[in-house]
């Protein structure tokens, strides 16, 4: 049957049975790589809302009031402009406040845009005779586009599993005025280092590009490696500082003489996260295969020729005839 997994209002991954399981390992695996597993315990609020019943929903729902729900900003924004807010949506803050109540939680942390909820959690509580939760936010970090916050179906996200090269070539990407928002939340350097680091930078004294040559290098080794760090920087160097092309472009078969759309090729060869993100990029002029700007997110290419496809500055792939 198909599924749907959700966590803060998002969608993780959808599918059957057997893809949810295979994507649920797959996100615990990139959760692991911040949290020690050794000392975290993981939890499928299934374990006890698949127990509630209708009576059960009514006394939860009972524990709250339409006025105080409808205080959420989104709420009041919406109901200004005459815009619909579905009773499910109602609903949500309210199980996502007993999921607290269900695990004693004695800390909850979420994003500033989850504050709403994060508080009805410690009404419910109180409601089920338990000492409220406190409640940990922290700022929302915007994508590469420094627009709109991170988010992969937005195509500006730095993945904890992409390959040492892309992660630093996605980090050499930002601005310079979003590098230090980058410092300030993903950096272990001090809030005085940090502050001496952007004054050097105002007066001339450090250039912006080393800075973010440190900070990509920073964070490629957390995730990576110190020696895949210093690796990515000297690919970085090499592909874009002396416009070479990376050494080890992937390399697909073609796919005979069916022709295929350049979005559809760009998302099954993940070179882009989603049809949209590819359209967008396409839009953007960022797209080029063998040399050509590609404007037409239509175009069609058949799969029996040679191709040399570039997406951004960074993200190369080599096509040849099956």
């Amino acid at each position: 049957d198909p599924v749907i997994v959700m966590a803060e209002g998002s969608v993780l991954f959808e599918g059957t049975s057997d893809e949810v399981k295979k994507n649920a390992k797959t996100y615990l695996e990139q959760v692991f790589k911040i949290l020690d597993k050794e000392k975290t315990t993981v939890a499928y609020n299934s374990e006890w809302m698949g127990k509630f019943t209708s009576v059960n929903m009514i006394e939860l729902a009972a524990h709250y009031t339409v006025a105080r729900m409808l205080e959420r900003d989104d709420f009041q924004k919406r109901l200004a402009k005459n815009l619909p807010v579905s009773i499910h949506e109602l609903m949500y803050p309210l199980i996502q406040g007993y999921d607290s109540v269900a695990l004693k939680s004695d800390v909850e942390l979420g994003g500033t845009d989850q504050k709403f909820n994060l508080l009805v959690g410690r009404d419910i509580q109180r409601a089920y005779g338990q000492k409220p939760q406190i409640v940990l936010t922290m700022p929302l970090l915007e994508g590469t586009d420094g627009i709109q916050k991170m988010s992969k179906s937005l195509g500006n996200s730095i993945g904890v599993f992409d390959s040492p090269n892309e992660m630093f070539g996605k980090i050499m990407s930002i601005s310079d005025e979003l590098m230090w928002r980058y410092y300030e939340l993903l950096s272990q350097i001090s809030t005085n280092e940090l502050s001496a680091m952007q004054k050097q930078a105002k007066s001339g004294a450090l250039n912006p590009k080393s800075a973010k040559m440190n900070l990509a290098k920073e964070i490629v080794a957390l995730y990576h490696s110190s020696q895949l760090a210093e690796a990515a920087s000297d690919e970085f160097e090499n592909v874009f500082k002396k416009k070479n092309l990376p050494e080890n472009i992937p390399v697909v078969k073609g796919w005979g003489q069916e022709t295929r759309s350049i979005c559809n090729i760009l998302k099954e060869n993940k070179l882009t996260d989603s049809t949209s993100a590819a359209r967008r990029l396409i839009q953007q002029g960022s797209v080029t295969v063998n040399g050509e700007k590609i404007s037409d997110v239509n175009q069609g290419f058949s799969g029996d020729k040679n191709y040399m496809i570039k997406v951004g500055k960074k993200r190369f792939l080599k096509i040849k005839p099956g």
